[in-house]
């Protein structure tokens, strides 16, 4: 039995595979081996140098998550796009992955109030193509440098309905958080009614069982109101610029 053609492998895809392929046996010297990770250690750095190249005028920006599969007849499309204007109306930048859905509608509303709409999409195996309402657009090929534009440049996030793709976002997020990784950054869960069962299911299981404090789950902050989601993130810009400015202070002593 043999595969079905299909497309053409993605990078994180080839990069991923590895241990099958050697697992079985599938002819890989270790020079050979050596050399193409060598290539692909350089791809990786150029990815990275591409979107720093790019992002590197940003001065405050909002990273917006949430489903590409959401219609745009949807209430959670109009919900991101009114998210995507307070947040230009509020002088930040609007960071997505590019893509349809929940991520058109949050650069889209950004454009419409005059503010940076930037997407950085990411090669798929079925192309996602890019949404027409983008003024940056970026195209990875490793969903970890993607993921680190997303929040380098950014002063909070807010999550949208989503996922996969979006509950692997905020829980990553809340990890980098939870580890002193990033400090004083907002999450912000928008949508009425959305997170109730999940904030339950960590109350009931995580949370009872130690896994994690009750801190961990004040990180979180709720809203169905893109407005105050705009005030979160507001709220927490002077002290996370002061806690910047103190890390770059020991970076350099």
């Amino acid at each position: 039995m043999t595969d079905t053609p299909g497309p053409a492998p993605t990078f994180d895809e080839e990069l991923l595979t590895h241990g099958f392929a050697v697992g079985a046996s599938l002819g890989h010297e270790p020079a050979q081996q050596r050399a193409g990770d060598a290539e692909r250690i350089r791809a990786i750095a150029a990815e990275f140098a591409m979107g720093f190249d790019a992002l590197a005028g940003i001065d405050r920006a909002v990273t917006v998550f949430g489903s590409a599969r959401t219609p745009p007849s949807h209430p959670a499309y109009a919900l991101a796009r009114e998210l995507g204007s307070c947040l230009g109306r509020a002088g930040y930048s609007v960071i997505t992955g590019g893509g349809p859905g929940i991520m058109e509608a949050a650069n889209r509303g950004a454009r419409e109030a005059g503010a940076l709409s930037v997407g950085c999409n990411i090669e798929l195996p079925h192309e996602q193509a890019a949404n027409p309402y983008l003024d940056i657009q970026l195209r990875f090929r490793h969903f970890f440098a993607r993921k680190v534009m997303f929040l380098r440049y950014a002063s909070g996030v807010v999550i949208c309905p989503g996922g996969y793709g979006t509950m692997d976002e905020l829980f990553e997020l809340l990890t980098l958080i939870q580890t002193g990784t990033i400090r004083h950054f907002p999450v912000v869960l928008l949508g009425d009614g959305e997170w109730d069962e999940l904030l339950q299911w960590l109350r009931r299981h995580a949370l009872a069982d130690g896994r994690i404090g009750p801190h961990d789950l004040e990180l979180l902050q709720r809203t169905s109101d893109p407005q105050q989601a705009c005030a979160i993130v507001d709220a927490h810009l002077p002290r996370q610029r002061e806690h910047a400015r103190a890390v770059l202070r020991r970076a350099r002593a």
